[in-house]
């Protein structure tokens, strides 16, 4: 979501950057699974706003935006807040959406479905044959992943159904991050659209955990995980995915996007040993296809379409 000036890159540098890219996913997908663990002791709602707590507070001690001047990205005007209450709230109400998704589903399987989202917002702006074959791809590997739930009855429809509302508010992400990339404040916005959005969302999320478990308030070890969570899950693969995509460009950062569904299927099996089925899995690779049509250039040498990290 930064602004981009593709730079040469040396061999190693080639080879280096798309390593922190896959760095980035990594600590996202182990920071989601840590997530699935935490189910056992509070509700995914819950968890999910212990995350986005969780980088609010590492966020606020990392950029301490109150500081902001006009002279240094803009003073703090109404407006500017709420623009970065709204991401915030996007963005955390995307991880409510998909922590409720991967309680029931498998986390390759919800994170390919996510896609749904961002590629049918590039899809609907766009008249190149790409983004349309794109579409179709990740809608054949949705339909196909779809197909391997009917097996797991209600639960799993109801896990589809939430991982489409996080494909759903992934699309609102990229609008109102655009916006706050746009202005040059990208950090800043994000630590202090998280804390209004935390505040805000604290009592409809974690307000019914916290009056049912009483205890759970003094309970250091839930807070220290959430944030752990917030830590890994957000603020260490926004941080690298920009540095990354200021580094190779948005062409060729949609074509590393495509290793998120792989990456999430891969810390799926080893962490919480969930092995995809021949559907799944084919599903899955359907969708990492059509990411990467969306990152092949067109004969301007531009991608066909931006996707920025969720």
């Amino acid at each position: 979501m930064a602004s981009t000036t593709p730079s040469s890159l040396s061999g190693a540098s080639k080879l280096g950057i798309p390593s922190l890219f896959v760095i980035g996913a990594v600590c996202m997908y182990v920071g989601a699974a840590i997530g699935v663990f935490l189910f056992d002791t509070a509700p995914p709602a819950a968890v999910a706003w212990l995350r986005g707590f969780g980088a609010a507070l590492v966020l606020l001690a990392w950029r301490r935006p109150w500081r902001a001047r006009a002279g240094a990205g803009g003073a703090w005007t109404m407006r500017r807040a709420g623009t970065a209450a709204a991401f915030g709230g996007a963005t955390i109400g995307m991880n409510v959406m998909f922590y409720e998704a991967i309680a029931r589903l498998p986390l390759g399987a919800a994170v390919a479905i996510e896609f749904l989202g961002p590629i049918a917002v590039a899809a609907a702006g766009s008249r190149k044959r790409a983004d349309v074959c794109a579409l179709l791809l990740v809608v054949c590997g949705v339909g196909a992943i779809a197909s391997a739930q009917f097996d797991g009855g209600e639960v799993g429809l109801v896990g589809i159904a939430f991982a489409l509302g996080s494909a759903a508010l992934w699309a609102a992400y990229i609008v109102l991050g655009k916006t706050v990339a746009d202005a040059g404040r990208g950090l800043d916005d994000m630590a202090a659209g998280f804390a209004i959005a935390s505040v805000i969302l604290a009592a409809p999320l974690f307000g019914p955990f916290a009056l049912t478990h009483v205890g759970v308030l003094g309970d250091w070890r839930i807070w220290v995980l959430g944030l752990g969570v917030g830590l890994l899950s957000s603020v260490v693969p926004y941080v690298l995915d920009q540095y990354v995509l200021v580094r190779v460009g948005r062409a060729r950062f949609a074509l590393l996007l495509a290793l998120l569904p792989a990456t999430a299927t891969v810390v799926g099996a080893v962490v919480l040993t969930q092995v995809p089925t021949s559907l799944e899995a084919l599903g899955i690779v359907a969708v990492i296809a059509a990411v990467v049509v969306t990152g092949l250039p067109d004969r301007r040498g531009r991608g066909s379409v931006e996707i920025p990290p969720p």
